[in-house]
């Protein structure tokens, strides 16, 4: 990775850094938010991407717009991927609801009919049952992607994280190798979707694929190249943790899905920990290892008062919320942080694995 973090435009200074966007269903509309405000600063520049099911989504926008028309061009992809996952409905009703809190609304929705019924099934039916009715319905939003935009060699790298269902290993989509199947493949949860089929080159034959969550969410060793900057930026939208233990079925099988999605990051943030802490012991020489700055953005009470109903049924009124928390979040970290880019980590790693 980069030692040099600053490069000079315009006269100004600019700090590079790297994205790492997680997934979790609807609940990416909080990275749209983060997105949005760090659009706002111009002195900031985003070198590359790594994405996960809805940071897949969120990241793909990102880039088709900057390559497209720059800044306003990535906040109009943007808002046109979230506007076709739910954000623009009635807005009489949503208005209405914007005194009601999240909470309130994510339990509504957890114990409606429906929801319960559509949950009750996916757990019971394959969706490999559904024959000729069956469709994935994020393909429609995906192949509006101008995919010569995304896969551009200009504006920020973009990785693409799915998991082989064969081998159980992670597979990074970098390059033209982003097509609608690897973003489709990256955000396939298999009690939802069929998986989804690509040719893998290194092992000269069609593997199927499904969510990256379960083996990099997202994976982070992309990054630790030559020529990007050393700061890793992970927009965190899967709570790291939950006081309350949970009791109900919904509750107890939403909190597995954190814990497995959160458990590839906390792997390799720990490893990240242990080699910062044999460079600084000077066990390591500088320039053996990557020297990585890690910062984190999230809003892990907003994201105890929703749930798995919030993040597989996007809800207008809880869209926007998580953007306004989105955008909330990136300006506390902007306060709190910004000068810290470049030099030093926001993240107290080993704090988080004492």
């Amino acid at each position: 990775m980069a030692v040099g973090l600053h490069s000079e435009k315009g006269g100004g200074v600019v700090k590079r850094i790297n994205l790492a966007l997680q997934g979790g269903g609807a609940h990416g509309a909080f990275t749209w938010g983060v997105l949005d405000r760090l659009l706002d600063e111009d002195d900031i520049e985003v070198a590359a991407i790594t994405g996960t099911s809805a940071g897949a989504l969120n990241g793909a926008a990102f880039k088709s717009g900057m390559v497209h028309n720059g800044r306003e061009g990535a906040r109009a992809s943007l808002n046109g991927l979230w506007a076709q996952m739910g954000a623009v409905g009635d807005m009489r009703l949503a208005n209405w609801m914007q005194a009601v809190e999240p909470a309130q609304i994510s339990q509504a929705m957890e114990y409606s009919l429906p929801f319960s019924v559509g949950d009750t099934v996916s757990r019971l039916v394959s969706p490999y049952a559904y024959g000729p009715f069956y469709r994935n319905p994020l393909q429609q939003v995906v192949d509006t992607f101008n995919f010569d935009e995304v896969c551009a060699d200009q504006g920020p790298q973009l990785f693409v994280c799915a998991t082989c269902v064969r081998s159980g290993k992670i597979r990074v989509f970098t390059g033209d190798e982003v097509s609608t199947d690897a973003i489709l493949a990256s955000a396939c949860l298999p009690n939802l979707f069929k998986a989804i089929e690509i040719f893998d080159p290194k092992s000269g034959r069609t593997e199927a694929y499904w969510d990256g969550g379960y083996t990099g969410n997202p994976a982070l060793y992309p990054l630790f190249n030559d020529g990007l900057p050393d700061d890793v930026v992970i927009v965190n939208i899967n709570p790291l943790e939950r006081d309350e233990v949970p009791k109900t079925p919904q509750q107890i099988q939403n909190r597995i899905n954190e814990i497995s999605f959160n458990s590839s990051l906390l792997r390799e943030l720990r490893a990240i920990n242990f080699v910062q802490r044999l460079l600084a012991d000077g066990k390591l020489k500088a320039g053996e290892m990557s020297r990585v700055l890690v910062h984190m953005i999230a809003d892990d009470a907003l994201m105890n008062d929703l749930s798995v109903a919030t993040k597989t049924v996007p809800n207008p009124v809880i869209l926007h919320k998580l953007k306004d928390a989105g955008r909330s979040a990136a300006d506390q970290f902007l306060a709190d942080h910004k000068d810290d880019l470049g030099e030093r980590s926001s993240v107290d790693l080993p704090e988080m694995f004492s």
